[in-house]
């Protein structure tokens, strides 16, 4: 019974890593699109990104 457990435990976490993995390259390419649309608005809107301070 401990060893199916094991088989189990082990099975699972190949898969969760490549889950993770996946999640982590969706978060990054969610960062980048909302960082170049902000970039384009402010753009098109002629605002100085950097010089904006949000406190």
């Amino acid at each position: 019974m401990t060893e199916d457990k094991h088989r189990e435990t082990t099975g699972r976490n190949p898969r969760l890593e490549a889950a993770y993995d996946e999640l982590i390259k969706f978060e990054r390419k969610e960062n980048e699109f909302r960082r170049k649309d902000r970039e384009e608005r402010a753009s098109e809107l002629r605002l100085p990104l950097n010089e904006i301070n949000i406190h």
